[in-house]
């Protein structure tokens, strides 16, 4: 069996070099137990990285003969740098595992992968047992978005990120999707095929810091719901939430007035609840269908979701 690892990096200087030696080492392993082919091989895709993460990676594709490396022209997100890795191999290999490059995935979690591909698996998630090496406000964030997610009727798995194996079946039918604001996540369980999950415990960060600060886990959230954004329209949604709060801020208030303290005009209080409650709903409700609106226009244009420099 020819097996590959894609790994998106951005900024990832720090820590490829150690992920490299352990990958390899463990593919070693396999090699001589037969369970993968010696041809098998990792492919770093730097996703436009400002530091000397591609640097690195030339460094290390001089010197082993698992490692590939592709350089997006720019920073295109990471699923658009997961996504280029998978569809640039898909013909390259048997299957394709996706992980980070940070090592808080389990490596070792590979052999079972493999185990499970032989037993005819399309596609193998790995899914966190444990969430321990996440702050608790990341933990009940967490919770709340796949909570959120089922509420929306959206079909993903509980606990898992992008470290997963997918069959060379599973990647010629992933190519078949051509949006544009891509969520790797909830897109894979469409694809139905057979699939089952493992499970393990995510570990520290090996070095370096997270590339998804609050910001951008806050983006991806609604990324998973909308699709991904536009920010402008995205910027309404806001100012028309925070307006629908002011609403309920001034209902509070104009009771106090009215029923503690006695200062009311007569009718007042009614007419600029209503107006203050209606119009933050209306303006919520524009930017929410403004988000929508986005995406179409945004997938109307057709433009590519990533561009390759270099190929090694």
């Amino acid at each position: 069996m020819k097996l590959g690892i894609v790994i998106p990096c951005y900024n990832e200087e720090e820590v490829v070099s150690e992920t490299s030696n352990r990958l390899q080492t463990l593919l070693d392993s396999m090699v001589e137990n037969g369970d993968i082919s010696n041809e098998s091989f990792i492919c770093f895709v730097d996703d436009g990285s400002t530091d000397g993460t591609w640097r690195k990676i030339e460094e290390l594709q001089e010197k082993n003969a698992y490692i590939k490396g592709i350089k997006l022209s720019r920073n295109f997100g990471h699923q658009n740098a997961l996504i280029s890795g998978l569809m640039q191999l898909k013909n390259d290999a048997e299957a394709l595992i996706s992980m980070d490059a940070d090592l808080q995935d389990d490596i070792s979690l590979i052999q079972s992968f493999v185990e499970k591909y032989k037993e005819e698996y399309d596609i193998v998630y790995g899914v966190r047992e444990d969430r321990s090496a996440d702050s608790k406000f990341k933990r009940d964030t967490a919770g709340f978005f796949y909570k959120l997610q089922r509420f929306m009727g959206i079909e993903t798995i509980q606990n898992h990120a992008d470290y997963r194996l997918l069959s060379r079946k599973a990647l010629h039918a992933l190519s078949e999707f051509t949006e544009i604001n891509l969520f790797l996540r909830g897109i894979v369980p469409m694809l139905g095929f057979r699939s089952c999950s493992v499970f393990y415990t995510r570990k520290e960060r090996f070095s370096g810091v997270t590339k998804y600060p609050l910001g951008k886990m806050l983006r991806f959230a609604l990324d998973g719901i909308a699709s991904f954004s536009i920010r402008p329209l995205r910027f309404i949604t806001v100012v028309g939430f925070i307006l629908f709060l002011l609403s309920l801020a001034g209902i509070v208030w104009v009771m106090v007035e009215k029923f503690i303290l006695g200062n009311t005009v007569q009718g007042w209080a009614s007419t600029m609840v209503t107006i203050y409650f209606i119009g933050g709903i209306q303006v919520m409700s524009l930017g929410v269908i403004g988000e929508y609106v986005g995406r179409t226009f945004e997938q109307s244009k057709g433009r590519p979701r990533y561009i390759i420099d270099k190929e090694i």
